[in-house]
């Protein structure tokens, strides 16, 4: 078992010991480098957590990215990028990077996304990952055409561009998402889950015995341990 979990009363208590965990890895990073390199989620769950990181005090520059994007202008609510720089503002310290142009061209975006992280190959010193209901992980979801170079640990690629299948009505969008090859490539994972339905879907994948792309983060779960990253699972009601 190549992961760990860690069970919270309620969401702000989750939200506070993630924060915590981050505001750990960034000093670290910032003492031995002078700057911490972070991959972060977006969405409703984790964005508490890191309006406290840009209230601890780092000491030091960070750099972070949103770890999958969806292929919308930066001036549109559903965009991560402009989600993070919101969250993250209290500390002119971190900079948030886009891996999308400003008007969220899909191709062009990948395109910027691979020099992007070509320019930065180093581990991330911590990445933050949320799971949907169906299972998926950054933008890697089940039903998308590329799914499975996406989902492979020894891939080649870091970044991919992806369009889910079906779409999801919440957000119909192309995406941009970082591989779990290139996630994998860190200090520390960190899984932010909510709920009992999705602590349902978690259990399914935990007891599986293989990868199975139906249920990606099944992947994820499998690529944890023996040589990988450890994997924090963080879940609350």
């Amino acid at each position: 078992m190549g992961w760990e979990e860690h069970a919270y009363p309620d969401p702000a208590a989750l939200a506070q010991a993630l924060a915590d965990a981050l505001a750990g890895a960034c000093r670290t990073a910032i003492a031995a480098r002078g700057q911490a390199w972070l991959a972060l989620a977006g969405g409703r769950t984790p964005l508490p957590a890191y309006r406290r990181l840009a209230a601890a005090g780092l000491g030091g520059p960070v750099l972070a990215i949103p770890g999958d994007e969806r292929c919308v202008p930066h001036a549109d609510p559903a965009c991560n990028y402009a989600q993070l720089r919101q969250a993250l503002a209290a500390d002119p310290a971190i900079r948030v990077l886009p891996l999308t142009r400003a008007d969220g061209a899909p191709q062009p975006s990948l395109a910027q996304a691979r020099v992007l992280l070509a320019a930065h190959p180093q581990p991330f010193d911590a990445v933050v990952l949320g799971m949907g209901a169906d299972g998926h992980f950054a933008s890697l979801f089940p039903g998308a055409g590329n799914l499975v170079e996406g989902l492979d640990p020894q891939g080649r690629e870091d970044v991919l561009a992806l369009l889910p299948d079906p779409l999801p009505p919440e957000a119909p969008f192309a995406r941009l998402s970082l591989t779990l090859a290139r996630l994998r490539r860190a200090q520390a994972l960190h899984l932010v889950v909510t709920g009992q339905d999705k602590r349902a879907v978690l259990r399914r994948a935990q007891a599986a015995d293989r990868a199975d792309p139906a249920l990606p983060v099944t992947a994820l779960l499998h690529a944890a341990g023996a040589g990988a990253p450890p994997l924090h699972i963080h879940w609350s009601p």
